[in-house]
């Protein structure tokens, strides 16, 4: 009789993850009072619903954070005018993700937080919701997760799979190869971000009847409303800044800040009234530039406090990407008060996104991607919205993006080496309005070849190897 070393595996890794529940709920609580976790919903993490369940058939979308959260909702839409019959649920981890996707999904889907992977968390969740179905974003492969859905009959997809060379080299160790083998052949279908991804998934032994290319569902996000509030909004920003040269860095990491603020200065010598828009990649960071900018001279405005440009206006600093929740702790025995309210300023919306911005700048410098150790963010959103596209050389797994855009056209996206190339390119482009313009055009114009079908095709993947598998005869 042969061992199923997988399951041998798993059961361990549940009797740990068991173990470890009392410890793994006091971070949790430790998370919550440093604002990582939501103040009031936390305990959807364990697995405890805040809203009843309707009847009928369930699909459960899952992604962690928000880039992962935002390419679920075109392809929840689509399944919503398919099959208008079901009910979605969508859980997010992170509490960025939540404050923003709340607002853009479809009024009739369901949203909680995801709960931990712990068997009483997990067992709890899918007892209460049971779905027929889950679709993994990217890289959700938790092991109480998986063989808690495979036990219940629980229909399983993997969108956008992705399988950097780091978590490969890692799923292949001998002690851990036979688990994620074993989790892989639940799967009714994986659809990997590229070839090179499609090859690790085979290696580690997932069926390769159920690996299907569809394209990359992070093409298909540029369609988001914008409120009217953020509207007025994006044309007062606009008009304040008027025919100033413009360039935006977003999601900068610290470190990459020295970088930007020493372009900045060069830029100075040229254009005295150059404006650099900053978009921190975590908002605390920002108010640290903000306090340094200061004590330098520099004229800085912090959107978060809702502060306006002038003329004067050196760094427009967004730090207004999440909410935080500061913890007041009185000396005594087990007296913890938390209060949430938003960094510096109340009352002030929370944008969460970079697709509205992007449309009114010009020049977009993606960052994650200036120093080793980083590993980039998503070009595509820039693309999208028509801006001349720049990033750094450590991109992590949108090397693939960027390579299929530049495939596409040359121009569509810049890499450069560091701050000295940098402000070549950005002085090229300031001192030209033709070459400007032409760097746009190509961005956008390779976002939209790579976009097009994206969606239909992660469909009709969907329907054939989930969805039709999934339902009872009677409501296929």
């Amino acid at each position: 009789m042969m061992i199923d070393k997988g399951k041998v595996i798993y059961m361990a890794y549940r009797a740990v993850s068991y173990s470890l529940s009392p410890f793994i709920y006091i971070h949790l609580q430790w998370r919550r009072f440093r604002g990582l976790e939501h103040p009031i919903r936390w305990r959807e993490r364990l697995g405890h619903p805040s809203i009843n369940r309707p009847p009928g058939p369930f699909l459960w979308f899952h992604a962690v954070s928000l880039g992962e959260g935002l390419a679920a909702i075109p392809v929840i839409r689509r399944c919503i005018q398919q099959k208008p019959n079901l009910t979605i649920l969508m859980t997010t981890t992170t509490t960025s993700a939540f404050e923003v996707i709340k607002d853009r999904l479809p009024n009739d889907v369901l949203y909680q937080y995801a709960p931990l992977d712990t068997p009483s968390a997990m067992d709890d969740f899918l007892d209460y919701w049971n779905p027929v179905a889950v679709m993994l974003m990217e890289s959700e492969l938790w092991p109480n997760l998986v063989f808690g859905a495979t036990k219940k009959g629980i229909t399983m997809a993997l969108l956008n799979a992705r399988m950097s060379s780091k978590s490969f080299h890692r799923w292949s160790t001998p002690i851990v190869f036979p688990l994620i083998s074993s989790m892989l052949s639940k799967f009714s279908l994986i659809a990997p971000l590229s070839n090179v991804e499609a090859i690790r998934y085979q290696l580690l032994q997932a069926p390769p009847f159920i690996i299907n290319f569809a394209g990359d569902l992070k093409y298909a996000v540029n369609n988001v409303d914008i409120s009217m509030q953020d509207n007025t909004c994006l044309e007062d920003l606009q008009l304040r800044l008027g025919n100033r040269p413009v360039w935006m860095a977003s999601s900068i990491h610290k470190g990459e800040d020295e970088v930007v603020v020493g372009v900045h200065r060069a830029l100075m010598q040229v254009y005295p009234n150059v404006i650099t828009i900053i978009v921190p990649r975590h908002p605390q960071l920002g108010q640290q530039m903000a306090l340094e900018l200061r004590k330098d001279g520099f004229n800085v405005v912090l959107r978060s406090c809702k502060e306006k440009i002038l003329p004067s206006t050196n760094f427009y600093i967004v730090d207004t990407l999440g909410s935080f929740t500061y913890v007041f702790v009185h000396l005594g025995f087990n007296l913890l008060l938390s209060l949430k309210f938003r960094a510096h300023c109340l009352d002030f919306p929370i944008w969460g996104e970079l697709r509205s911005l992007y449309r009114i700048i010009p020049v977009a410098v993606i960052g994650g991607s200036f120093l080793p150790g980083l590993a980039g963010h998503n070009v595509s959103e820039a693309a999208a919205a028509g801006c001349a596209v720049l990033t750094g050389r450590y991109v992590g797994h949108f090397s693939r993006m960027i390579l299929e855009m530049q495939q596409i056209n040359p121009l569509s996206v810049m890499q450069v080496s560091g701050q000295t190339d940098l402000l070549k390119k950005l002085l090229e482009l300031f001192s030209n309005a033709n070459t400007l313009e032409t760097h746009r055009m190509a961005a956008k114009q390779a976002f939209h070849a790579l976009s097009n079908g994206v969606v239909s095709n992660i469909w009709n993947l969907l329907n054939i190897h989930v969805i039709q598998k999934a339902l009872p005869p009677e409501i296929k």
